[in-house]
């Protein structure tokens, strides 16, 4: 039985090798890698590919990301998927003792908001934290107020932002190094465009600009 786990895994190893070779030798002028793989992907899973959003990278059919939660915002009180309901969201987990990734991305979020005018006030900001430890909601409610005025930062307890976080799929880790007094985290980067019923509509890189943000979400909300 081991030997036969072991020949599927080496197998689903040299497949999966196979199609990012493919995707980095065939991928289209100006087309990420990481794109072509998840074209290429939906392609062998017989799902096309729908065509990336200015800025963002939609996901192919049959991935589904995004969904419910439980979780408490920066006034302390819970809060699950079905209270932002009726409007989308522009989703980031991250956390308030991030020395320079998290405010950058954050304030990229604010800035393609604004860039909508009142289109934009069908969309709201949302910071989860990947460290629950530090980020209470009265540390949130001092750290979102800084970057938006309708920006919701959410916590809950180790279980709950954990939860959120794989139905994100999305990797945090503890990291404590011997020169420091504190810990940081170590996170994936994210910007998650979620529609009204809770799913991802499109995923957006790391240092993705306010512009392609704000052009995404204008075709996004006409789209709704």
């Amino acid at each position: 039985m081991l030997i036969a786990i072991r020949v599927v895994a080496l197998m689903l190893i040299l497949l999966l090798g196979g199609i990012w070779t493919a995707a980095w030798l065939g991928r289209d002028p100006g087309e990420g890698v990481a794109d072509a793989f998840l074209r290429r992907i939906g392609s062998f899973v017989g799902a096309d590919m729908p065509a990336p959003a200015a800025g963002g990278v939609q996901l192919p059919q049959g991935l589904a990301l995004g969904g419910p939660f439980n979780l408490v915002d920066q006034t302390g009180r819970a809060v699950t998927q079905a209270d932002f309901a009726d409007r989308s969201l522009l989703v980031y987990f991250g956390f308030t003792y991030c020395p320079d990734v998290c405010p950058t991305e954050l304030g990229t979020m604010a800035t393609a908001i604004d860039e909508l005018g009142e289109l934009g006030e069908q969309v709201t900001p949302v910071l989860i934290t990947i460290d629950p430890e530090r980020d209470t909601p009265e540390a949130l409610a001092d750290y979102v107020s800084r970057f938006h005025p309708r920006m919701v930062g959410l916590t809950g307890t180790a279980e709950q932002v954990a939860a959120a976080a794989r139905a994100y799929r999305v990797f945090y880790a503890k990291v404590q190094r011997p020169e420091m007094t504190s810990y940081l985290m170590d996170h994936s980067s994210f910007i998650y465009l979620v529609g009204p019923d809770g799913r991802v509509r499109t995923l957006f890189r790391p240092e993705s600009t306010p512009e392609a943000i704000a052009q995404s979400l204008r075709a996004h909300l006409r789209g709704t």
